[in-house]
């Protein structure tokens, strides 16, 4: 049932955020189930419940607890965590999480972006968040169009959601960076929007009394409760120092020093009575200073009751009574009030809002707060200014009078107030306690006798009274909206720099999803310093030389990632063949053995065991790690394909082929499975289904020389040999300092007759592997084509020596050399 007390489950509703923002998750289930059990029907109580649920990992039971309240499609928040249980629990449940978002879309479409501040966030979800989860959803279901069709809307209306980004880069979508990290209208429309807003509260607080820096009541669970009604825009401590204003009535107010001086309210520029906005405590614009630390541009009055009866018979200067002080005016005194006057005869008067919120008129007459007041005579002239101050003034006996009659505020919560008080200079206090407030024209006279001795106000509060212009509110109001603009200015600054910082590491990415790997590592490194030595970069970084097979460089970016960031596990499986392909027994074992230690139930530590089996020739091993990673992660593509590479190594063709299948179900876009197909297609002798596989994996990534080697390779069986010396040509391109390509490429140079451009082929391979014995032996081949006998018998011995298992071959090489030379002979 809903309690009665609408309090109750406004403060339970603020504790459950406060645990789930700061972590406690068992605490915010608590209070969940105890509000769910008071307000069952409310939807935000469902929300909050499943909420909980699902920040605790009971995915289940986070399903259970939203379903009722998503399936209506009533309330955004319980379809979206609804949604998230079901993406969480598995491919089974994703169309009902599709079907719940698609039902509440007109709760969310068009649903601007959450624009969270230090003091205040929205707890639903906007529109770019679903369409990324529905994006998601689509992903997994495999209809890649509508994924992207969501994933473009995402990033349509929030360019910093980052994987709706890499999702496109992973499906291959022709996307420009520099088009979507830029500033577009609508995000200059809402820093305008939100600068307005800002404005506007600083013109006039009184309209946004609930300020972010103040909250309500409500929206402090810990706040000090009061007796008087609720304040807006103050917490517990200004609910305290304000009951004697707002909650007393004004004939119980006992006038002692506990009591705040009253805010003036401004005016506009022709006079005109303006809106309340002299909050106590609240720094705005137009706040009223306290009575300590910096000068304020008025003395202010002591808040004094004010009757409830409208405006009292006008009384003539002459025979106003004169009021009680403690001594006489000084001379500061009266050269403040003098000045006083003369600045108030030119310019308009400032309405001054009372504690009871009654206004005045430009001509000073009261306006009634209630119909049962007395009417004034329309006809009757406007009271003097001396009459409306002594209006204000209350007898002496008031206090006397509070005390009696046992109000709601007596001497011992006056007491209380005092103690309450910021500790302000004695001399200030006094001078303010002795006076009256000022009223429109800034007059300033004596009330009532205190009971303490006054003593003379000194320079600094006479000169800073002086000194108050008739200006101020409008240099006050002018100074807001330049610093709003300035923070305007600002705020543009750093969003267009931290949407150049996205650009970079966007086309980087984009770039290296499209295998241009140079280009990538170009934008990484335009990146600061202090981005570009992150765990993330580094490890773009280390992907990027891989895929140009550059190891060793691959290899020294990851080692800095790996000090960098000892716990890092994302792209460790790439490390551990990066450190394969380098041979490296040793540094491959440790990595193993650190990343199981650090979580065995990660898929990329079992690859990285797999590849050290791999490395010391323990092939069933090293199948038996790979089946733990798809175990463990089945979406975990490269677990496959290191899988389908065991079984080729094993000549398990077959299942080799299955492994690589499998690759491809889960990432089309997986070039190594592609390779892998073609390889095992190879193996079979259907030279055209591995010719057809192997050009698909280069559509993919056609910068890869490896790929480019194996296509040459399958056309040379087939005897397209010039179609074969164009991949190798553009792999040499791709690679200079890589040997297989340019080897290749200088036997088949050798095969077409054309000895010399081999020979230039060989010679650069024998400078990239000085010590490779094929190489030598094919350039002593060429010397002897071309009959260069000495080198020819050079390069020979060369060979002999660096492969004593071919030495008779090549001797009868080199007996051969006075012979005539036949190149079907050579070849």
């Amino acid at each position: 049932m809903t309690p009665s007390n609408p309090y109750i489950v406004s403060q339970l509703r603020h504790l459950i955020y406060y645990n789930l923002d700061n972590l406690h998750l068992e605490n915010a289930l608590f209070m969940a189930e105890r509000l769910h059990a008071m307000d069952s029907r409310n939807p935000d109580s469902v929300h909050l419940l499943a909420l909980c649920h699902l920040q605790l990992g009971q995915l289940k039971q986070a399903y259970d607890a939203g379903r009722a309240q998503a399936l209506k499609g009533c309330h955004l928040g319980c379809a979206y965590v609804f949604a998230q249980a079901c993406r969480a629990l598995g491919v089974r449940f994703d169309q009902e999480g599709i079907a719940v978002l698609e039902r509440a879309r007109d709760l969310w479409e068009g649903r601007s972006q959450n624009k969270h501040s230090d003091t205040s966030r929205r707890h639903l979800p906007d529109a770019a968040s679903v369409y990324c989860l529905l994006g998601k959803f689509w992903h997994r279901q495999g209809d890649l169009q509508q994924a992207v069709d969501c994933y473009v809307e995402t990033l349509q209306l929030n360019p910093f959601m980052w994987d709706a980004f890499t999702a496109l880069c992973h499906f291959g979508v022709d996307l420009r960076p520099l088009n979507i990290f830029k500033l577009t209208p609508e995000w200059m429309a809402l820093l305008s929007s939100t600068a307005r807003a800002e404005l506007a509260s600083h013109l006039d607080p009184a309209s946004h009394s609930n300020h972010l820096d103040l909250p309500l009541p409500a929206d402090d669970p810990f706040g000090e409760l009061s007796s008087g009604p609720l304040v807006a825009g103050g917490g517990g401590l200004f609910r305290r120092l304000r009951v004697n204003v707002d909650a007393a009535p004004s004939s119980n107010v006992a006038p002692g020093a506990g009591e705040l001086p009253a805010p003036i309210g401004p005016s506009g520029a022709d006079g005109i009575d303006g809106p309340n906005t002299g909050v106590e405590g609240e720094g705005g614009a137009f706040a009223v200073p306290a009575a300590s630390g910096a000068p304020a541009s008025a003395p202010t009055m002591p808040t004094r009751s004010i009757p409830a009866s409208g405006s009292e018979p006008a009384v003539d200067a002459a025979t106003r009574p004169r009021p009680i002080t403690t001594r006489a005016k000084t001379r500061v005194e009266q050269a403040v009030e003098e000045a006083a006057e003369a600045s108030a005869a030119a310019r308009p008067a400032f309405s001054t809002t009372l504690v009871h919120d009654r206004k005045r008129t430009v001509t000073g007459q009261t306006v009634p707060s209630a119909p049962s007041q007395a009417p004034t005579d329309p006809t009757a002239a406007p009271q003097r200014r001396s009459v409306r101050l002594f209006n204000q003034i209350r007898p002496a006996s008031s206090r006397l009078a509070a005390a009696a009659a046992g109000g709601s505020l007596g001497f011992r919560e006056g007491r209380e107030m005092k103690k309450t008080r910021a500790p302000a200079n004695r001399a200030r206090m006094a001078a303010t306690a002795s006076t009256v407030g000022r009223v429109v024209s800034g007059n300033r006279k004596p009330t009532e006798a205190m009971d303490v001795d006054v003593k003379e106000p000194g320079p600094a509060t006479a000169a800073s009274t002086a000194t108050t212009g008739p200006g101020a509110t409008t240099t006050a109001a002018a100074a807001a909206a330049t610093s709003l603009a300035s923070e305007l200015a600002g705020q543009r600054e750093g969003l267009l720099s931290l949407l150049t910082l996205f650009r970079y590491l966007g086309t980087g990415y984009y770039e290296l999803s499209r295998f241009r790997c140079r280009e990538a590592v170009e934008n990484f490194d335009k990146l600061p310093a202090s981005q570009r030595e992150t765990a993330w970069v580094l490890g773009q970084l280390g992907r990027a030389y891989y895929e140009q097979t550059a190891y060793a460089q691959a290899g020294r970016y990851f080692k800095k990632l790996r000090a960098l960031a000892p716990s890092r596990l994302e792209d460790m499986e790439i490390y551990s063949t990066v450190l394969w392909h380098l041979k490296n027994e040793i540094e491959l074992s440790f990595l193993a053995h650190e990343l199981m230690d650090l979580d065995r139930l990660s898929p990329q530590a079992w690859c990285a065991l797999g590849n050290s089996f791999a490395l010391q020739r323990d092939h069933d091993l090293a199948l038996r790690s790979f089946y733990r990673a798809v175990q463990i992660d089945p979406y975990f593509v490269y677990a496959w394909t290191l899988q389908g590479h065991e079984h080729m190594a094993n000549e398990e063709y077959d299942r080799a082929k299955r492994a690589y299948q499998a690759s491809i179900a889960v990432d089309r876009r997986h070039y190594n499975a592609w390779y892998g197909l073609g390889n095992v297609y190879e193996k079979h002798g259907a030279l055209d289904l591995a010719e057809k596989h192997f050009r698909i994996a280069i559509r993919i990534n056609p910068t890869n020389s490896v790929l480019l080697c194996c296509l040459g390779t399958t056309l040379e069986k087939l005897r397209n040999l010039r179609e074969a010396l164009v991949q190798y040509t553009e792999a040499c391109e791709l690679a200079p300092r890589s040997l297989m390509p340019r080897y290749k490429k200088a036997r088949l140079l050798i095969e077409v007759r054309e000895p010399h451009a081999a020979l230039d082929e060989l010679l650069v391979c024998k400078d990239v592997a000085p010590d490779e014995a094929n190489v030598h032996y094919w350039l002593g081949r060429v010397y002897k084509l071309l009959h260069d006998k000495a080198n020819a018998i050079k390069h020979l011995t060369i060979a002999m020596n660096l492969d004593p298992k071919a030495g008779p071959t090549i001797r009868m090489d080199i007996e051969s050399l006075d012979d005539d030379v036949d190149m079907d002979a050579v070849l």
